[in-house]
């Protein structure tokens, strides 16, 4: 525990809604762990319909949340939180986020953040110049990058994008609400939770569903919102259509096995590790990955996670591995997860790299 309290504002797309988004989740670890290193937190989010109707913490403890209804009441209404913040934090995928990071930069008298929840994904976009909330003058006039991606990635953005500070600051889990459940019964074979996306859909259908098709003995499950109807699921695949985070952990405790899908722009990028994994990981539950560069600096590939690019590999792994080999690649993860990727972890993290820029020249 530091001995500054720091006041910290931060506009993100939501903290109040965790359906279709893996923002909420994310926010809420973090903040509330950085809230018992006592520091103090507004977290501002535009008041949205999809959002409004899927709410299932309106209200969290650890910060406190107002939702906005324009860009003009944000100006209005919390100028002065914003000019006279430590530091002022913008998310990605916020709402006209280039208009609000630009009022940000000139309003903000402490540190000027950007959250890139999506950074391979920003990239790609802005390289584009398809991105909403952000682009390249931005990112040189933000204070620090803060990135869910790593290595290479990092130097990238400040190298060849011009953000003065770049630092990783990934997602993590909170071990509070991701455990190992001894008593749950193991129900599926293998499971996979995301919401839909075109990209990953075609890695889904041949890693897991594929596989699915071939072993009709077999049980598994999707979890995730957005699929389209036109989807076949085969008959041994079961669907849901949202779980609220209290359901991930179990979920997670009733597969033998969990399946880890990457976007194109992740795999394109490398050194993005998802939520899903240090989630999975936390609850024990060994995962069948698709590859991309870098994972092998989160868990040694084959002792703490298992790579599939088959749906033969796939079968081989949920068919025929031991089950004590199993239990065992669920260990090691774990202990690497409750390590390295904690929310209490990252939000030391966080509270390091703005005390470091607060110092006195």
């Amino acid at each position: 525990m530091n001995n500054k309290s720091l006041d910290i504002v931060i506009i993100g797309l939501t903290i109040t809604s965790s359906w279709g988004n893996g923002h909420a989740t994310t926010y809420r670890s973090l903040l509330k762990e950085f809230k018992k290193r006592g520091h103090n937190i507004l977290f501002l989010e535009h008041d949205k319909p999809w959002y409004a109707s899927q709410r299932d913490l309106p209200n969290p403890s650890y910060c406190d949340t107002r939702l906005y209804q324009s860009v003009e009441e944000l100006k209005e209404q919390y100028a002065e939180k914003v000019k006279n913040a430590d530091m002022v934090i913008v998310g990605s995928y916020v709402p006209e986020g280039k208009t609000v990071g630009q009022w940000v930069i000139n309003t903000a008298q402490g540190i000027k953040a950007f959250y890139d929840i999506d950074t391979p994904v920003t990239i790609s976009k802005v390289l584009q110049e398809g991105c909403d909330y952000l682009d390249k003058s931005l990112i040189q006039q933000y204070d620090l990058y803060l990135s869910f991606s790593g290595g290479l990635v990092l130097e990238y953005l400040e190298k060849e994008l011009g953000s003065p500070l770049a630092r990783p600051l990934y997602c993590s889990v909170d071990p509070d609400d991701y455990y190992q459940e001894p008593i749950t019964p193991k129900i599926y074979d293998l499971g996979y939770m995301g919401t839909y996306s075109d990209d990953r859909q075609p890695p889904l259908e041949h890693l897991m569903l594929d596989a699915a098709r071939q072993w009709p003995e077999g049980r598994f499950i999707v979890a995730g919102p957005q699929y389209p109807d036109s989807i076949k699921w085969p008959a041994n695949t079961q669907r849901i259509e949202h779980l609220p985070p209290a359901e991930h952990r179990h979920f997670y405790n009733q597969q033998r096995f969990t399946q880890n899908i990457t976007r194109q722009d992740m795999i394109n990028m490398g050194y993005s590790p998802s939520v899903r994994l240090f989630e999975a990981a936390a609850c024990g539950t060994p995962i069948i990955s698709d590859y991309w560069k870098g994972l092998e600096t989160y868990f040694r590939l084959d002792e703490e996670i298992l790579i599939s690019r088959t749906p033969e590999d796939t079968l081989r792994y949920i068919k025929d591995m031991p089950e004590e080999e199993r239990l065992e690649i669920g260990r090691r993860a774990q202990k690497v997860v409750l390590r390295y990727h904690t929310a209490a972890v990252r939000a030391q993290e966080l509270e390091s790299y703005a005390l470091e820029m607060l110092k006195p020249a």
